[in-house]
């Protein structure tokens, strides 16, 4: 790139007024080197090629001009993004909004399988203007006559590559047929395979190709450690990392700006020195963290993205990556931030089975082995605790005068005729009421189950969920349960696969290990595994299923297993007029991945 294009600004590049002061107040005035040469182009009308790798800003390089185009007025889809995977689609559309924040009555939406269509579609009918979906979803939108492209401005398709290795490409020559030739077309790849340049030459006209190569990144003096995430839930882990390990200060990285503020919250409400950095805070308010954060008044930030980008702090000597980034680039910038000034530093990624794949990306990204490890168990926890509480006692005996305090002692033996060993062993029990020093067994680990896929697309875009042609696994042997009462029932329009769903989305948990679930008409009972983290059932306790709070509270009630009469007569009482219910095989409908709420336009910059 030249020197005269390294030195444009977005100011330079031709956007209107309204995107410029968005970007302003995002912090941003230079474009990567993707967004500088592609965003005046597409103002230009003109359509695309692009080759460049996932973290160089294509987001921005796209959706500035498409959002330039847009038409607010007009209730009508105007902008079509096409994703590979839903994680995608969901990272680039809360991008999109951010972008977009100023512009009234812009509507972006979000659709994929594996979610319910009633949502999707309605907010389709509404007039959404910028649709991001994945390919299985848009078709059967299409299919439906619900999804309408006569409006179209602009259709992009977002790693394409990816895309074809999934399997996807009858369907993006299917959508690329129903765009309209008046609509602008642009293609992003890291990769250009021949497949890819044919459907390019296919659906682009006269495109402007443009490539960007990729730096090529130095070997992190940073070592890197991977837990998966199990039965323990997220902060659980969390917390028991932040007291067993030695650390300086600590860069919690987390997707949205709500979970940054609970996040630290809980922290904080264990004892931790903790605060929330994100792009709701005005400039000084983050000088006044950053600062607290140096002085040691704060050990440990949890942020968004934002302050990957130019956050020094070399007493920083460790990063978590609480949630994973969207792509490699911005964990390249995350991780960074520690090992400064010649210093060693530690990066802990916490991920899912599914999200397994990335840290490859990661490690081809740092020039960098990724290691596996284990979050401290219960035991381990409490053996820490234990032997850190010895160490202060040792200390005091040391460092203190204990005159009194041992007259006090006598004083109390002589009185009570208990012993000096008794005494101690009662200010223990104190202790352990304060802050546990044998903790309780972690439940068991919940085993990990390859999902099968019989067509590549259904692997990470669930085409229409039916629950014939998808099915969740039977229930976990070996498990015991404990019941639980939720405050919906039936007169909520609550079934049995909406809880499942709720549960398996908001709590993390592998629906195996949701037992039986029994409808009454005004709350439910539902089983969960015996030694449910504290921190999981806080989470359910604010959970909502048909929009109606769970208010999920241990329960006595023991849920009725009655086998179902024979009914001779069609006509006559089913399962549901019984109280007893199966679960309903719809629980797997729901989407596994939460919806990140704002703040992903800066992991796209």
């Amino acid at each position: 790139m030249s020197t005269q294009m390294a030195d444009r600004s977005f100011a330079d590049l031709g956007l209107p007024v309204v995107v410029l002061d968005r970007l302003q107040q995002l912090g941003f005035t230079q474009p990567t080197p993707i967004q500088a040469q592609s965003i005046p182009v597409l103002l230009d009308g003109a359509d695309v090629l692009g080759e460049a790798q996932t973290g160089t800003g294509k987001t921005a390089a796209f959706g500035l001009p498409a959002l330039s185009m847009v038409d607010a007025s007009q209730a009508a889809t105007q902008v079509l993004v096409v994703t590979p995977t839903r994680e995608l689609a969901i990272q680039v559309a809360d991008a999109l909004t951010d972008f977009s924040r100023g512009m009234a009555r812009l509507q972006v939406t979000t659709v994929y399988g594996g979610a319910p269509f009633a949502p999707q579609i309605k907010a389709l009918k509404g007039g959404a203007q910028v649709v991001v979906g994945t390919p299985g979803r848009l078709i059967d939108l299409l299919n439906k006559g619900v999804l309408r492209l006569d409006k179209l401005r602009m259709a992009v398709l977002d790693e394409a590559d990816e895309m074809l290795n999934m399997g996807f490409i009858e369907d993006i020559e299917a959508i690329m047929t129903a765009v309209p030739d008046s609509a602008q077309r642009t293609l992003f790849s890291a990769t250009m395979p021949t497949q890819i340049r044919k459907l390019a030459q296919r659906f682009l006209r006269d495109s402007v190709n443009i490539r960007i190569e990729t730096a090529k990144q130095d070997k992190a003096s940073i070592r890197q450690l991977a837990w998966q995430v199990s039965v323990l839930h997220k902060m659980t882990a969390l917390t028991r990392l932040l007291e067993t390990m030695d650390y300086q200060r600590v860069l919690v990285f987390v997707r949205t700006r709500q979970d940054t503020m609970e996040v630290a919250e809980q922290l904080q409400g264990q004892g931790f020195k903790a605060a929330a950095l994100n792009g709701d805070l005005n400039q000084a308010q983050r000088e006044q963290t950053v600062n607290q954060l140096r002085s040691g008044h704060i050990e440990i930030l949890v942020a968004t993205d934002v302050v990957a980008r130019g956050l020094d702090v070399p007493e920083i000597t460790h990063v978590i990556n609480y949630d994973l980034p969207g792509d490699h680039e911005s964990y390249v910038h995350r991780i960074g931030r520690t090992g400064r000034a010649g210093r060693s530093g530690e990066a802990i990624l916490f991920f899912r089975p599914r999200e397994r794949h990335l840290l490859k990306h990661y490690e081809r990204a740092t020039n960098s082995r990724i290691e596996y490890f284990e979050v401290p168990t219960a035991a381990q926890l409490s053996s820490h605790r234990q032997q850190q509480l010895l160490k202060k006692l040792t200390a005091n005996v040391e460092q203190q005068d204990l005159t009194q305090m041992q007259t006090l002692l006598q004083q109390m033996v002589s009185e009570t005729e208990l012993s000096a060993e008794q005494l101690a062993a009662a200010l223990l029990l104190e202790q352990q009421a304060a802050r546990p020093l044998f903790i309780k067994d972690d439940p068991a680990p919940r085993p990990q189950r390859e999902r099968k896929v019989r067509d590549p697309r259904d692997s990470r875009d669930s085409r229409d969920s039916s629950p014939r042609k998808e099915r969740r696994s039977s229930r976990a042997n070996d498990v015991e349960f404990d019941t639980y009462k939720i405050q919906v029932g039936r007169e909520h329009g609550a079934r049995p696969g909406d809880i499942v769903g709720a549960i398996a989305n908001e709590a993390e948990m592998d629906s195996r290990f949701i037992g039986q679930i029994q409808l009454f008409d005004g709350h439910s009972l539902v089983e969960l595994p015996k030694g449910m983290p504290k921190e999981v059932l806080q989470v359910l306790q604010k959970a909502r299923v048909r929009q109606q709070p769970m208010s999920m509270q241990l329960s006595d009630a023991s849920i009725t297993r009655q086998r179902p009469p024979r009914v001779a007569n069609k006509g006559a009482s089913k399962g549901r007029d019984r109280g007893t219910e199966r679960k309903s095989e719809r629980g797997s409908e729901r989407p596994r991945a939460r919806k990140a709420q704002g703040g992903a336009a800066r992991r796209f910059m």
